[in-house]
């Protein structure tokens, strides 16, 4: 991979900053740090300023696994576009769908299908679209993770699942995924180039897309990556906003 900061990287994204470029962000580890309480997130005051900055010229998107009225709790800006759900929830054009059943049905046999030790120390988060199990506070998260996993399978109907950074998200088959959802927005934007920013595995499917039109870039160097470029870690990210912003208004 390339350092979206070595001069190699800068000169990519300096060519591919023009006023018809989407600017699209994920918000858990890009946006906002991780942190062990998921329900504490929230956006640093200097990433804010940033982000705010941005959208005041450019066209903005965000595309979370959290659900929108969730993620609209952390951004305290408003982005041209809030996609939620994995790319599920919010997506310009199409029909919303709610598949909440189906999720909590999920989580009832997960709670009956697990051992009551590993079953203590996770974390059920509903969010009508998905299902997101959070394990990082468990005494032993590597034989959490892997109890829940060898129970998906059995799961009735099955999902898609979508690991991450100490959380497993299941999402009902056939909806639109992350870079589904980036495609959409360049379209409903008008935007002939996307930039994208992510850090997680729920962020591949963006960072597989074999399309010209976009740049996308890994936070960090810690996991395997379809990304061709890196930002050496979140804490980089205000200082990239403030470069796009710089180069947006020379």
């Amino acid at each position: 991979m390339i350092d979206l900061f070595s001069p190699s990287g800068i000169s990519v994204l300096r060519g591919f900053i023009t006023s018809k470029t989407l600017f699209a962000f994920d918000l858990d580890g890009t946006l906002a740090p991780i942190i062990d309480e998921p329900s504490a997130v929230q956006i640093p005051e200097e990433i804010f300023t940033a982000m705010q900055k941005l959208s005041d010229i450019a066209v903005t998107a965000v595309i979370t696994g959290r659900s929108i009225s969730d993620a609209e709790k952390r951004l305290c800006f408003k982005p041209h576009y809030l996609i939620g759900n994995h790319g599920s929830e919010g997506l310009p054009g199409v029909s919303k769908q709610v598949f909440s059943s189906t999720v909590e049905c999920w989580g009832t046999q997960l709670e009956s299908l697990l051992e009551s030790e590993d079953k203590a120390s996770l974390f059920f988060e509903q969010k009508n679209n998905s299902l997101s199990i959070h394990y990082r506070n468990a005494v032993n998260p590597l034989r959490a993770q892997n109890a829940i996993i060898e129970l998906i399978d059995v799961l009735d109907p099955k999902p898609r699942r979508v690991g991450g950074k100490f959380v497993e998200n299941l999402i009902p088959e056939g909806l639109p995924h992350k870079g589904d959802a980036l495609l959409g927005v360049m379209e409903a934007a008008g935007c002939n180039q996307a930039f994208f920013l992510g850090d997680d595995e729920t962020d591949e499917d963006v960072f597989r897309l074999q399309d010209p039109r976009i740049l996308s870039a890994c936070v960090g160097l810690d996991r395997k990556t379809a990304a061709k470029y890196y930002l050496s870690s979140q804490s980089k990210t205000v200082d990239l906003l403030n470069y796009i912003w710089l180069c947006c208004i020379i």
